[in-house]
């Protein structure tokens, strides 16, 4: 169970701020006799809060996002690809895109003692809801870096570089973090902070400078 939270106070253009409150559920899967890889089952449920067009700020349920990746290849690179689907359950039309989204999640994890190196890309279109909402198409590239420390600390840098495909928008953060891992009991804990600045962006309304912070709990028998 990852809970996380992304806190922006500057966005580029207009004085604002936003904040999305993230539940991140995450579920392995092993090799059955109806799928003979291992899966990763992921859903996001966010929380968000945006600037209101007639003044002042929502804050409500964001648009669902639910994905599966199959494991194909589990040598020094595991690489993995499957089905993503966002469900338009936004409570207000400033939370969320009103659409249904589907497309593909593709991951590429190489981890070593000391270090863990990889990336996850997300990228989606919309096939139906509200008529009146605009096309979406956006594709979302994540790649990561931690460097591990003694004493479970680490270092890491995991900035979302996301472009809106379907209007020519994006903006590229850049982070640097830390945070530190530990096991009590069964439960393995791990909670960070990571700074995060957009060294390129297009479009106005895009997130400028970022605080990520979050804890990430692993359940073990």
């Amino acid at each position: 169970m990852n809970i996380q939270n992304y806190y922006t106070p500057s966005v580029f253009g207009p004085s604002a701020h936003t904040n999305d409150f993230l539940l991140r559920p995450t579920v392995p899967v092993g090799p059955n006799g109806l799928i003979g890889v291992p899966e990763i089952f992921r859903a996001t449920v966010p929380i968000s809060t945006r600037p209101d067009p007639s003044g002042g700020y929502n804050t409500g349920l964001g648009d669902i996002n639910l994905f599966d990746i199959f494991l194909l290849s589990q040598g020094d690179v595991q690489l993995g690809v499957g089905p993503l689907v966002t469900i338009p359950s936004a409570t207000d039309p400033s939370l969320g895109t009103g659409k249904w989204q589907a497309g593909l999640a593709a991951v590429a994890v190489s981890a070593t003692k000391e270090r863990l190196l990889g990336a996850l890309v997300q990228w989606q279109h919309s096939f139906a809801g509200q008529s009146g909402r605009p096309t979406v198409q956006s594709l979302t590239a994540q790649p990561f870096g931690i460097l591990n420390l003694p004493g479970g600390w680490y270092m890491r840098s995991t900035g979302i570089w996301t472009f809106d495909l379907q209007h020519g928008t994006y903006y590229i953060p850049v982070g640097l973090g830390a945070g530190k891992a530990w096991k009590s009991n069964s439960t393995i804990y791990n909670a960070f902070v990571e700074p995060q600045y957009s060294v390129a962006h297009s479009g106005r309304g895009v997130p400028q400078f970022t605080i990520f912070a979050g804890l990430n709990m692993t359940f073990g028998k």
